[in-house]
Order: C-alpha cells, then sequence, then structure tokens
C-alpha cells in the first residue's frame, strides 16, 4: 500500500519536469535572486534621502544596509536544512513571498525602527533565494548541460550588485527613495506566479528530505532532527562578525568596546560551531564536505570572487565621486561596461566548458590572471585618468568575471555526489557572501590607513620650509590677485586649494593601494587551481550513498 500512495508523486514530478524546458525554471529562479542581490547594494546611494525623510542622522540610518546583511549572514548557511525541512520549491517560495512582503513594509515605513525590523525580515527572506537556486539548476541541468545555467547565475550575481547604486541614485533622483524598495513587489509577484507553475523538487529530492527527520516505527514522519545549538552559534557568530565587519572601521575597530565584544562573540560562537558541526551526525552546515579536495578549492575561489568584486564595486563609485566629482549615477555607469562584458561572454565561457573546447581548470586560472592584471591596472591610475580607462578597466575586470563563475560551478560540483549538491550550494553562497564581507571592510579599512601613511609621508616632505611648496603657493596667490583676491586671501585661498590637492593625491594613492594587493591576492591564489584533481567535463557524479 505505501508504494501505491507515493506513485502518484513520484510519476507526476518527473513526467512535469520533462515538459517543462529547463530554461524557464532557469530564467524563473534567478529573477528572485537577481532582486534580493541588487537590493545589497541598491539603497547605498539613497541613505541620505532615506535620513532626511526619516528625520534621522546619516550615522542611524547606515543600520539599514547592516541588519540586512546581518540576517541575510545568519541565515544564508542554513538555507540547505531549512529547504529540507520545508521542501525546496516550499521554502524558495516561502523567501520570495517574505521578501516582497518587507520591501513593501521598507517602503512605507514611517520610522527607522519599523524600517530597521521590516529590512531584517527581508534579509532573513533574502538570504535563502541565491543558495536555492544554485541548487534548482544544479538538479534541474544535466551535467553535460550545466555550464549554460551556471553562465546565466553569473550574470545575476555579478551585475545586480554593480547596477544596484546606479539604479537606486536613478531612482531617488527622478521619483522617491521609497521605490527603491517598492520596485521589488511586481517583480517578486511574477516570481511567485513562476515558480508555482514551473518549479518542482526533483523526485531524489525526497530522498534527502527523509535525513532530516528520525526513524519512525509508526508510519508517521518521525520527529525533526534540529541541531539547535548549531543554528543557535552560528545565527550569533554570524551576526557578531557581520556587524563586526560592517560597523568596525566607522566605530574606531578595536578602539570601541562595542567591536571588542562582536569580536569576541563571533571567534567563540564560529569557533565551538565548527567543532560542533563536525562532530554531530545531521549538522546544519556540514563542513566535513570540505575534506573533498577540488571543493574546497573552489570555496576558496568563492570568497576570492567576493572579496574582489565587492570590494571594486564599492571603491570605484566612491573614488569617482569624491576625487572626480562625478554624480553617482554617472559613477555608478562606469561600472556598466563590466557587466556588458560579462552578460555577453558567460554564455561564450559556458560554450567552451560545455563542448569541451578548454578545460575548466584552464579557463579558471586565465580568468583569474585577468581578473589580477585589471585589479593591478586599476593601482596605476592618476588623477588625470579619465573616465574611458576606468571603463575600460572595468570591462577588463568583467571579462575575468565572464569567464570564471562557469568553470569554478563546474569545479564546485566535479566531485560530489547528487545528494550533495543541496548543501553544496549553501557552503559556496556562505563563502561568497563572506568574501563580499571582508571586501569591503577591507577596501575601506585599508584605505583609511594608507591615507594616513601617505598623509605622513607627503607631509614630511612638504613642510613650511619646502622651497617647492612654497614656491606653488606663491605662483597660485600671483594667479589670484591677478583675478581680483586681495594678497592675504590669496595666501589663505592658495593654500587651501594646495592643501586639498595634497589630500586628493594620498587618497587616491590609498586606493591604489587596495587594488594592488586584491591583484597580488588574486595572482597568488590562481595557480591553487591546478592542485584540484582531474575530473571529466560532464562525467557521471558519484553514485548516493
Amino acid at each position: 500500500m505505501a508504494t501505491a500512495v507515493a506513485t502518484p508523486e513520484i510519476v507526476r514530478a518527473p513526467v512535469a519536469r520533462k515538459l517543462i524546458n529547463p530554461w524557464v525554471i532557469a530564467l524563473t529562479v534567478t529573477l528572485a535572486t537577481f532582486m534580493e542581490l541588487l537590493d545589497t547594494s541598491i539603497a547605498n546611494v539613497s541613505l541620505p534621502y532615506i535620513a532626511g525623510g526619516l528625520g534621522r542622522s546619516y550615522d542611524e540610518v547606515t543600520w539599514i544596509l547592516t541588519t540586512y546583511l546581518v540576517a541575510n549572514a545568519v541565515i544564508l548557511p542554513m538555507s540547505a536544512w531549512l529547504s529540507r525541512v520545508f521542501g525546496r520549491k516550499n521554502y524558495y517560495m516561502g523567501c520570495v513571498a517574505l521578501f516582497t512582503l518587507t520591501s513593501l513594509f521598507c517602503g512605507i515605513a514611517p520610522s527607522l525602527g519599523i524600517m530597521l525590523m521590516a529590512r531584517v525580515l527581508q534579509g532573513i527572506g533574502g538570504g535563502g533565494l541565491a543558495p536555492v537556486e544554485q541548487a534548482i539548476l544544479v538538479d534541474t541541468f544535466p551535467a553535460e548541460k550545466r555550464a549554460s545555467a551556471f553562465a546565466l547565475y553569473t550574470v545575476a550575481i555579478v551585475t545586480a550588485p554593480a547596477i544596484g547604486p546606479v539604479l537606486g541614485g536613478w531612482i531617488t533622483d527622478n521619483f522617491n527613495w521609497r521605490w527603491v524598495f517598492l520596485i521589488n513587489i511586481p517583480i517578486g509577484l511574477v516570481s511567485l506566479f513562476f515558480t508555482n507553475r514551473y518549479v518542482s523538487d526533483p523526485p531524489s529530492f525526497a530522498e534527502e528530505r527523509k535525513t532530516v527527520r528520525k526513524p519512525s516505527t509508526d508510519g508517521k514522519p518521525g520527529k525533526l532532527n534540529i541541531d539547535a545549538l548549531g543554528i543557535a552559534l552560528i545565527a550569533v557568530g554570524s551576526g557578531a562578525l557581520e556587524i563586526l565587519l560592517d560597523r568596525g572601521q566607522i566605530d574606531d575597530w578595536f578602539g570601541s568596546p562595542f567591536i571588542c565584544w562582536m569580536f569576541v562573540i563571533a571567534i567563540a560562537c564560529l569557533g565551538f560551531a565548527v567543532w560542533w558541526e563536525l562532530h554531530v551526525p545531521d549538522p546544519v552546515i556540514d563542513f566535513r564536505m570540505l575534506k573533498t579536495r577540488n571543493f574546497a578549492i573552489a570555496n576558496l575561489y568563492y570568497f576570492i570572487f567576493g572579496l574582489g568584486l565587492f570590494a571594486s564595486t564599492t571603491m570605484i563609485p566612491q573614488i569617482l565621486q569624491t576625487l572626480y566629482g562625478y554624480r553617482a549615477i554617472d559613477a555608478g555607469l562606469v561600472l556598466g561596461p563590466g557587466a556588458f562584458v560579462i552578460t555577453l561572454l558567460a554564455p561564450v565561457g559556458a560554450q567552451l566548458v560545455q563542448r569541451k573546447i578548454v578545460h575548466p581548470r584552464v579557463l579558471l586560472f586565465g580568468a583569474l590572471i585577468t581578473v589580477g592584471i585589471s585589479m593591478i591596472h586599476y593601482s596605476h591610475f592618476n588623477l588625470a585618468t579619465d573616465y574611458n580607462h576606468y571603463a575600460l578597466a572595468r570591462g577588463l575586470q568583467g571579462l575575468g568575471y565572464a569567464f570564471f563563475f562557469v568553470p569554478l560551478s563546474v569545479v564546485t560540483y566535479s566531485q560530489l555526489k547528487p545528494n550533495e549538491n543541496n548543501k553544496a550550494s549553501s557552503l559556496t553562497n556562505f563563502f561568497r557572501n563572506w568574501g563580499g564581507s571582508f571586501g569591503i571592510a577591507f577596501a575601506t579599512t585599508m584605505a583609511d590607513r594608507r591615507q594616513n601613511f601617505h598623509q605622513e609621508r607627503v607631509g614630511a616632505a612638504s613642510t613650511s620650509t619646502s622651497l617647492q611648496l612654497q614656491s606653488n603657493i606663491h605662483q597660485l596667490a600671483t594667479y589670484l590677485q591677478q583675478h581680483g583676491y586681495s594678497a592675504a586671501d590669496s595666501t589663505y585661498a592658495a593654500t587651501t586649494r594646495i592643501y586639498a590637492q595634497l589630500q586628493a593625491q594620498t587618497q587616491l594613492l590609498a586606493f591604489m593601494d587596495v587594488f594592488h594587493w586584491l591583484g597580488v591576492i588574486t595572482l597568488i591564489v590562481a595557480p591553487l587551481v591546478w592542485l584540484t584533481s582531474n575530473f571529466k567535463v560532464g562525467g557521471k557524479a558519484p553514485e548516493a550513498h
């Protein structure tokens, strides 16, 4: 009888999946993921307007970004376990629905308190989208055609954070900052409709879901295997670490008792969590998968990917706005060529892998070298560098990323069993997310420290007794006097102008140092790809057991 009851579900699922074009499923799940990743950066340029609209200080409204990132970081590593508990489709739709509803609350929030509560819930909803989408793509496409699906995923995760500031600036300038959040509602509703219609859990996932419950002898569903301590440790540790990274530079790092406590809590909780998860039968995060060589190296690259992408995406608009006088929307447009190159060439990279023209390891190595070179190229810019050079450099960086993610995804799943795909997607997004958080913290902190370093050097060489400095001030003061300034005013204005120029120079040098180190780090890790175990592209995955 048990077989008779189970048969209709098992038969219908494969038939439905054969009738539906897998690209319809891919586009459906990518839509919501793109929306969520867009939200990680779209509100950045709108913060001053939000502060004015809610009657709060700029420092207070920066928690709008922090609360979202914290909630995102907490829920993301648990997404694999939660999708097993609720079912992948149900969990995905629940995340989209929560994200959409809370976007409405963010858009109509009358106070900062309500806004922050809505952002926490929005982060919880958004945190499950990217890993579940990746797992759906892996299970929807056969191994030999998976590269093309990863190309679509590449476009989403790379371009969404890049165009976020541009779109946010345009919406804020032409409409109202509330539409930065309200724009998610129609997209979320469309995603829910198509997900409900076209997406289904594969039959093999039903077997995986059984592992989340204890065996039962009475025929009823067993009790859930809840790794309560692991969930608590990861939630508290991830939240503390995200606050540490996001607020560290603002609060003077370890000069702040609050940041010191966040550091202690993060290290203690995450350190114990790793030990605990390695010793429980059904962990919420299966760190034991990192024993698989290809998967471990791939996760290092996911971290480096997040580090470089988010650090550069944060710095470039800041450089152009503060040092070159660009408007927010114009600074964001510099990121456009990179997104265009990725959109154009990621499918080409997929075909190179899928048709076995280039082995994924070769393509991945070349992509990392290209990204590293692009970062080094940035580090040679100066205050005379124009828009075209920045756009071309971003295009070069995009060229590297276009051929990076597809072969990396193939390497990631090359040694994994089918029943490990769900847990794998959660871990890879966990490392990518933390790479992004560390990248932003690294860029802001190192830029500040290096600017102090360059200011000390310039200050030591430009004392009041410096003949070169005095000559520059005198020449500029003379010019100003010829244009109507008094002797006293011209000297003051000339001194102030020269100081501002030195400030701009030291700030640019600091940013260039950050690009240099990002390039060096990327080039150092590139050869590690040759340590991965060899594998056959599109080959049969190891058997699940």
